[in-house]
């Protein structure tokens, strides 16, 4: 019988922690060994050269989806293809990046040529840049495209900021809903969301340590929604609504500093991941945000001063399995 190692020398050696070993077995690229002499998992010679193969196919950013359709193959024919798409992509990404080196080398040039600590020059060259925006937002460009209108473009594309996306299940609450109302219905002095606070104490968490949801019907309009203790009555709480929230599953990722620009971006992200997974945007229901606060009684505002730097917002998008 082959030699075996348990998880935690394997995570030694390897620098692996022993969660990721278990992420690995739960979706099918690992087999361990247990029984019913031992609590925790061991690894033969074959689990450990699939550890070697997983860990090395990481370090080249192959995906585990794609790790498990090679290791599901039965030739190397697959891996090939893989690995050459890899190497497109990094080709893409270079050359992006050069053309970026030589913007950013004429952005040079042009700056040298103005005083950049004279305030009349500065708002010179920010008016231009101003004006160039306003022409790209407004005019199909023909043949190649201007120098900023280029950097927009591969900026776009080299940006890395926005965290990966995360599928979470949001369990089925009990809650005190706003209704939904315009927005300035429910953000203005003494309007919903001010009535909804009122009932902090009776709030609870749901997930990630958030007691609010904001659940956007459209454009116009939403609704905010807490979970809330059993305790608390319709009677007590009008005009507020008592609702039993379904739940379900989300999509969610992280916007920072809840400027318009980040929340479009990992918008439009989350829905360029789903379009590559076996999952479909769930239409039926409404997509949400919330953010984390250090101090739930307190401002945001003073979170930021105390220690976090910036505003948070978490974003769900209501997702679903696709119908084989």
């Amino acid at each position: 019988m082959n030699e075996l190692m348990k998880i935690r020398d394997v995570s030694s050696r390897y620098d692996v922690t022993a969660r990721t070993l278990r992420y690995y077995e739960d979706m099918g690229l690992l087999t361990s060994i247990r029984n019913d002499d031992v609590a925790y998992r061991m690894y033969d010679e074959n689990a450990i050269r699939r550890i070697e193969q997983i860990l090395i196919l990481r370090k080249l950013n192959i995906s585990i989806k794609d790790i498990k359709r090679i290791f599901d193959s039965a030739s190397s024919e697959l891996i090939l293809d893989v690995l050459g798409k890899k190497v497109e992509n990094i080709d893409d990404e270079v050359a992006l990046l050069q053309e970026l080196k030589e913007i950013v080398l004429d952005f040079i040039q042009e700056i040298e040529r103005i005083n950049f600590t004279d305030n009349s020059d500065i708002k010179q060259l920010y008016d231009k840049a101003k004006e160039i925006e306003t022409q790209i937002v407004k005019v199909d460009y023909v043949g190649k495209p201007n120098n900023v209108h280029r950097l927009i473009e591969i900026t776009d594309k080299l940006d890395k900021k926005v965290p990966d996306v995360m599928v979470v299940r949001v369990p089925a609450f009990r809650g005190l809903s706003s209704g939904a109302h315009s927005w300035e219905e429910l953000f203005k002095p003494g309007g919903y969301m001010f009535q909804l606070w009122q009932h902090y104490n009776s709030f609870k968490p749901v997930i990630f340590d958030c007691l609010d949801f904001t659940m956007v019907k459209n454009d116009d309009t939403g609704e905010m929604i807490c979970a809330i203790n059993d305790e608390l009555r319709q009677e007590d709480v009008s005009p507020l609504e008592i609702v039993d929230f379904p739940g379900g599953l989300y999509a969610m990722a992280v916007s920072i500093d809840e400027d318009d620009e980040s929340i479009r971006k990992v918008q439009d992200k989350i829905l360029q991941w789903i379009e590559t997974t076996n999952f479909e945007l769930d239409e039926s229901r409404s997509f949400m945000f919330n953010m984390p606060y250090l101090d739930e009684e307190n401002a945001y505002q003073q979170d930021i001063e105390k220690g976090l730097g910036y505003r948070q917002m978490q974003r769900y998008l209501p997702i679903k399995l696709k119908k084989a």
